[in-house]
């Protein structure tokens, strides 16, 4: 079995309907991390302190033949058509080990995308 690590920066309000997006295309779980970030723009100041918006980093570690499914979930939850929404984009995973309570699951679904 082959995992894909997709990774999102999200802003927080919009993370719960992330997360649920990408669990009705196929996602088993999420690991959400606050986060904080910056982009080609600088981050607006108020006497001195920073008013960089709240980031979640969401992680999906997804099995091979659904990334493009969530990714296209999460894409549209996201809206990351629009400018400053957020980003995503998928990692190769080497070793995964702490899922053996899910491979049969993992298994069932592989045998019904192919069937």
């Amino acid at each position: 079995m082959r995992f894909k690590l997709i990774l999102s920066s999200v802003k927080t309000d919009i993370t719960d309907h992330v997360v649920d997006s990408a669990k009705e295309a196929g996602a088993t779980g999420a690991t959400i991390i606050p986060a904080r970030g910056t982009g080609i723009k600088e981050a607006k100041t108020f006497f001195g302190l920073s008013l960089e918006a709240q980031t979640d980093i969401i992680m999906l570690l997804v099995e091979e033949h659904i990334v493009t499914k969530v990714l296209d979930s999460i894409k549209k939850a996201g809206k990351f058509h629009k400018p400053g929404t957020g980003i995503a984009f998928v990692l190769p995973v080497e070793h995964v080990v702490g899922l053996e309570s899910q491979m049969d699951k993992f298994k069932e679904e592989v045998r019904k995308s192919y069937f």
